[in-house]
């Protein structure tokens, strides 16, 4: 298996793509693989934040374009691009928080796995792309991840000229959240993902899963499921636990109910 999982704490877990021989590809085996992974951490009680990294030079390039060139026919090409939207869906629309740790590139694919992903922090020296159109095959199905991420105009340059863009510019466009030296990444995403995990599982459930939904929604509408939404979350024993906590001045104790 290409995939590995690592536990930190228990209620944190590294999900490393193990494939530098083909830069952490999202190939047919690698899609999978997540997609699995991701599905099982997705039910675990016990996991509270998903960190997703690649192994080797770099986080990953994408599509294994031998792969790709072998398929040939039209059913195995949509075959491939299902499973990588499938992938990307169960990021967006799973319970747990996921976190991009990017290094060297992050290309195409690569790229939509980042955007897709809840946050995204990278090294200083990371590079992004979306190349397709280098090669003669435009990033449709990247763009629709990225695109929701950054503007327009900037999407657009990146998906017409191909051009790789830095971390500094990814964090100011909104496709990553910040970006740090080596050695400071692994510090940095531990200390967000404890944060995260410290609070109620119940209450981050409801609020990604909202989150989501509603940005899909006109204004009006937004609002009347966000106002469900919250009476919802209202109703669990968590907020009150934690609106009981806020006004005695103590750590409140979740339940997750």
């Amino acid at each position: 298996m290409n995939i590995k999982v690592i536990k930190f704490n228990s209620d944190i877990a590294r999900v490393i793509i193990n494939d530098p021989k083909t830069y952490n590809s999202l190939s047919f085996k690698n899609l999978k693989d997540l997609i699995n992974i991701f599905k099982k951490l997705d039910k675990d009680k016990v996991t509270k934040v998903i960190i997703i990294e690649g192994a080797g030079k770099g986080f990953s390039a994408g599509h294994n374009l031998k792969e790709v060139k072998s398929l040939k026919k039209k059913e195995k090409y949509q075959k491939l691009f299902n499973l990588c939207s499938k992938l990307m869906l169960q990021i967006v629309e799973g319970k747990k928080p996921v976190i991009a740790k990017v290094h060297g590139a992050a290309f195409a694919a690569g790229c939509q796995l980042v955007a897709s992903c809840d946050l995204a922090f990278s090294t200083d020296d990371a590079i992004f792309s979306t190349p397709g159109v280098n090669i003669g095959l435009f990033c449709s199905t990247p763009m629709v991840a990225v695109s929701r991420k950054i503007s327009r105009k900037r999407m657009m340059r990146m998906l017409l000229t191909g051009e790789p863009i830095k971390a500094n510019y990814a964090k100011e466009i909104g496709l990553i959240n910040d970006h740090f030296p080596k050695k400071k990444l692994d510090i940095e995403i531990l200390k967000i993902s404890r944060l995260i995990a410290s609070k109620s599982n119940l209450t981050i459930k409801i609020g990604k899963q909202t989150f989501y939904k509603q940005l899909e929604m006109p204004l009006r509408k937004a609002y009347n499921f966000t106002s469900r939404m919250m009476t919802i979350n209202m109703m669990a024993n968590d907020a009150k636990e934690g609106i009981n906590a806020f006004l005695e001045k103590r750590k409140p104790k979740w339940k997750n109910k």
